[in-house]
Parts: C-alpha cells; sequence; structure tokens
C-alpha cells in the first residue's frame, strides 16, 4: 500500500479514578493517564481566544501506545459543560460503552472525572481522540494516538529515523459557543479565520496576509533522514490539500518523506483549502510551516508550492484517491475480520445507500439529512436504553435506502446483522466534498466515481486490494462504496466528520445486536458507567473534585440533585 505522491488531499475530519470498565487483558501492558481537560488562553491567529486543553497543552497531549495494550485514561472535566471523548478509528472491541458518543455514554458533566479503559486489540496505525459534544472539537480538546506495531510484527518499510505528527485544521476565533449558536440560528459559519498546524498561525511567507510575529510551527530535521509524518485534519469542515515543498511524500496511511533536498534554505509545509466555493475568497487561507534542516542556510521565502491546479475540479483527486491501494504482497500487518482481507469472495449480505443533500428547513430549522432523516439525539444513550430495556427512546426504521418521504428529524437507528457482510454505498448529493466515519470498524473502500449509484456499478468496484479504513471521502455530486464485515457487536456511530453537519443531524448509529444476548460476545457495562435521561435515578452519589471556579458553577447546576443525595448521606454518617 504505497503510492509515491506529491500532494495529498486529506479530506476534513477526517481520550480518583471509578471503577475501570472490563478487566484488563492478562499479560498485556497497561497505559495509565490522567488527563485534565480544561480552558486555556492562546492567540493562534493574534486574537486571544480560550481553547480546550488537555494538561495545559494544545493540541493535547500524545497516548503512544503498542497493538494489544490496555488503556486507562481518567479525565477530569474541567470545564463549564459536559465532555465526552471519543477515539477516531479505535475499533473499541467488543466495547461500544467506552466510545466516548452521545449515542453509547453519558456525558461527564462539568467538575466530575471518568475513567475510559479499553484494549488497543489487533490495530496499529495513527488515529487521535477529541470532544465529541456540541461542537467542542472547534475549540481543540484533541491529540494524536499513535499505536506502534509488535516487533514480531513487521510493517512494509524500514525504520523511520524519527516520528512527526501534525495537526492541521480550519480555525475560527470566535468560541465554539458563539459559532453553535450560529448553526442554531440557521446560519452558516462562513470561511474560517484561518488554518492552524499544530495549533499554530501560518509562517509569514507573505506579510501582507500573515503578520510578522505570530507563533508558527516548524519542524526540524536531518538531512538525508526518512521521516513518519503523522497527519490529521480535526478542523471544523474544510478539506484540505498537505504538500511540502520539494519533496515527495510516500504514502503508507502516513507518509514517508526522505530529507534529501539542499539546505540552503528552509522549506514550506504546506495545507490549503480544497473543494470550496467562492475560491477568490478562500485564495489566501492557507496553513504554513517551515521544515528546517539542522544544516539550513536560510529562511524559506517566496511563493508557496503549488497545489492541485483544479481548485474545485474533483477528477485528480478522485484518480489520486482510487490509485492508493494495498500491498498485498508485503508480509505485514493487515485486516482480516472473519479472514476478510479476501473480500472478493464473500457475499454481500445486507445493502444500506445512504445519501445527504443540501441543508434542508425541517420544522423551521436548518438540518442535515442522510436519507431525508436529520438525527436527533435522545437525552438517553440508546445502547443505555437496550440494556435497561426502555421503550421509545429510539426506533429501529432509519430507511435503508433514498425515499420521498418528507425530511424529518428522528432518533433512529440502522439494524445490522452479526457476522453479515455489509455494503455501505454514501451519496453525496451536495456541491461539496463529504467525509463519513463509522466507529468500532474499518472497511474496504472498493469504488467511488461520479453521478448517482446503482447496482451495475458493483463491476468497476475494486475486489482485490482495497485499502482498509475507518474514514472515507465522497466527492461532491458522485458516490463511494465500502464494504464491511459487521463482527463487532454494539451500537456505532456513522457521522458526519464536518462538525457543522455532524452539529445539524447528520449523522446515524448502526446497531450490530448478537442474537444470543447481552455479554455473550460484548463486555459488560463498567461498573463506572453514568446515567442521564430517563436513568437520570440510577447515578450513584460521587464527590469529584472542582478545579475552577467555572467548573464548580457548571457542576452545581448540572450535579444539583446528586449533591443534595451527597450532603444527605454526609450528614446521616457525621450524625452516626
Amino acid at each position: 500500500m504505497a503510492a509515491a505522491v506529491a500532494a495529498v488531499v486529506v479530506a476534513a475530519v477526517v481520550a480518583a479514578a471509578a471503577s475501570a470498565a472490563a478487566p484488563a487483558s492478562a499479560g498485556e501492558p497497561t497505559r495509565d493517564v490522567r488527563w485534565e481537560v480544561g480552558y486555556m488562553t492562546v492567540a493562534p491567529l493574534g486574537v486571544s481566544q480560550k481553547v480546550i486543553a488537555i494538561n495545559n497543552q494544545f493540541p493535547g497531549p500524545l497516548l503512544n501506545v503498542t497493538t494489544n495494550w490496555n488503556v486507562r485514561v481518567n479525565v477530569q472535566n474541567n470545564l463549564d459543560e459536559p465532555l465526552l471523548l471519543t477515539w477516531d478509528g479505535i475499533q473499541m472491541r467488543m466495547n461500544s460503552w467506552q466510545d466516548g458518543v452521545a449515542g453509547t455514554n453519558c456525558p461527564i458533566p462539568p467538575g466530575w472525572n471518568w475513567t475510559y479503559q479499553f484494549q488497543l486489540k489487533d490495530q496499529i496505525g495513527s488515529f487521535f481522540y477529541f470532544p465529541s459534544l456540541g461542537l467542542q472539537r472547534a475549540a481543540g480538546g484533541f491529540g494524536p494516538v499513535t499505536v506502534n506495531n509488535r516487533a514480531v510484527v513487521p510493517v512494509p518499510f524500514a525504520q523511520p529515523d524519527g516520528d512527526i505528527t501534525l495537526f492541521i485544521g480550519d480555525w475560527y476565533t470566535k468560541s465554539h459557543v458563539e459559532l453553535r449558536k450560529m448553526l442554531d440560528d440557521g446560519k452558516d459559519l462562513g470561511i474560517p479565520d484561518g488554518i492552524l498546524i499544530n495549533g499554530k498561525a501560518p509562517y509569514s511567507y507573505d506579510n501582507t496576509l500573515i503578520p510578522e510575529g505570530l507563533q508558527h510551527e516548524t519542524v526540524g530535521v536531518e538531512p538525508g533522514k526518512t521521516y513518519r509524518f503523522r497527519v490529521h485534519n480535526v478542523g471544523t469542515s474544510t478539506s484540505l490539500n498537505f504538500r511540502i515543498q520539494n519533496h515527495n511524500m510516500r504514502l503508507s496511511y502516513s507518509f514517508l518523506v526522505t530529507m534529501d533536498q539542499n539546505a540552503s534554505t528552509d522549506y514550506y509545509i504546506v495545507a490549503s483549502p480544497r473543494f470550496v466555493t467562492n475560491e477568490s475568497r478562500w485564495h489566501d487561507v492557507n496553513g504554513v510551516a517551515v521544515l528546517q534542516y539542522s544544516n539550513s542556510k536560510g529562511r524559506a521565502s517566496g511563493p508557496l508550492p503549488d497545489g492541485p491546479n483544479d481548485f474545485y475540479y474533483k477528477s485528480y483527486s478522485m484518480d489520486q484517491a482510487r490509485s492508493i491501494k494495498m500491498n498485498t504482497t508485503a508480509g505485514a500487518a493487515r485486516p482480516n475480520p472473519q479472514g476478510s482481507f479476501r473480500y472478493d469472495s464473500i457475499n454481500i449480505t445486507q445493502t444500506f445507500v445512504l445519501k445527504n443533500e443540501l441543508p434542508l428547513l425541517i420544522n423551521g430549522k436548518r438540518r442535515r439529512t442522510i436519507n431525508g432523516v436529520s438525527y436527533s439525539p435522545p437525552e438517553t444513550p440508546l445502547r443505555l436504553a437496550d440494556l435497561h430495556n426502555l421503550t421509545g427512546v429510539y426506533k429501529t426504521d432509519f430507511p435503508t435506502m433514498p425515499g420521498n418521504a418528507p425530511p424529518k428529524m428522528a432518533s433512529s437507528t440502522l439494524n445490522a446483522s452479526y457476522k453479515g457482510f455489509l455494503e455501505i454505498v454514501f451519496q453525496n448529493n451536495d456541491t461539496g466534498v463529504q467525509t463519513y466515519h463509522l466507529d468500532g470498524y474499518s472497511f474496504f473502500v472498493v469504488g467511488m466515481d461520479n453521478g448517482d449509484w446503482t447496482p451495475d456499478c458493483r463491476s468497476r468496484y475494486n475486489k482485490w486490494d482495497a485499502i482498509s479504513r475507518s474514514t472515507t471521502q465522497v466527492f461532491p455530486g458522485g458516490w463511494t462504496a465500502v464494504l464491511v464485515s459487521l463482527d463487532n457487536v454494539g451500537i456505532w456511530n456513522l457521522r458526519s466528520e464536518k462538525l457543522d453537519n455532524w452539529y445539524n443531524g447528520q449523522e446515524v448509529y448502526v446497531k450490530v445486536a448478537d442474537p444470543l444476548g447481552y455479554n455473550i460476545t460484548e463486555m459488560i457495562m463498567p461498573d463506572n458507567a453514568l446515567y442521564c435521561g430517563l436513568l437520570k435515578d440510577l447515578q450513584k452519589p460521587q464527590i469529584h473534585q472542582v478545579n475552577s471556579k467555572s467548573s464548580a458553577q457548571a457542576a452545581d447546576r448540572w450535579g444539583a440533585r446528586v449533591l443534595a443525595m451527597v450532603l444527605l448521606i454526609i450528614a446521616a454518617v457525621v450524625s452516626i
């Protein structure tokens, strides 16, 4: 799975502990960390604003582990609103309780903490965590997860000389609360104020566009060495083209870049918009960092390296995406659920065709839809509702094909058959590129093209060496088809990775239930599970440390009933 490329389009995308969710797997190491999630004030684009930081880091700290390790992350919520962290690309095998989205978890109230525990079962690669509620990722809270291969499991390239993680993404100087209100009021977020690289401003390659004095990212390297670049688009909604001036990138999910250029100057690292309308207004919105050789003799200067010359036209990117394939001859780690790397020999048992469109007005609100349904999350997580046999929380009638019914807001799921082999076709009838992510799984991206998908399109599928991933792009006016082996019981979020679309309802949950019943192939609910919605009375009283005034106030508002119970218990103990 390797291809030499000069530029790559990175689709918009594109963490005192209570008892743990499940016993750690015997014999495997455990990584324990504690994260304090709170606000800090920075000014990446010269305007002071509050961002969400973890342990006072923005972006957050690296979680560096090895496949099959156990992970325990104790999260202290010092924000003034509820929090969940989700783990983009981590499959949470048999353990959707740890997925960190509203369909499976009650949020961590302000001032409280909660411990995630999971195993990184049979995965290697580059992943990231981020806050999944209320557009919070637009304020930060994201960070890298690197899952290394065991020494006995080779990868199809030599060990790089260094490892570099870059977070790229569009950025607004408005707070996530202000952005949320704009969407609630039916407004579009508009063009972002800039593009950040690792939370820093663009390098001032042109002082008429970027003022001097803003902190930019500098990547130090040694001549002749090869580095592994792990690049994540964590922005709100903009697809980005990524390139390094004068350097080729060998793509293997991450990029291998050899420092084989003259060190007479530094070099630009550029993330620029892709698939946006009003091209002239976007022309000067670029994220720029500096690649600096240790023996560099001068600053980077001059114009930025050109990106694709078809600023909006999609043919270049679609051709490139279709050219990226699995290296089937390398003796290396590869996905193998149910032997499905031989996916061409497995019969499809279900097909979902999921169509998104331009924004629609539903009940007077500007919403996003899939198959005419705009998801409305209930107060009680779906998985908790199932476990406690609650009815009326959600329905299982989400349409598996586009239809002619009037658009609506609803809490409904797609039912998928455990042990089945599912075909999902994403049909994009919008004018911008879409990015879809499926929690709990990786899938084979077997086809993409322009126009409307029909069953005849299957004849054009890549039936041998398609890549396996958890996120895929869908080009405007086109379709993308994926195949997935349904071997992971749970309720799993399928969403647009564009935050504004996700917030406005472009998501659904896929329910993969084991017909043998609960606790047969799924881990039991963790002892420290939080309760909310219809189950809020089951929440056990807990005393939580509060580290800031805003958190304390919010905790009072959020947990008044629970805190009252705690006081009664304490009073009873004292009287005894």
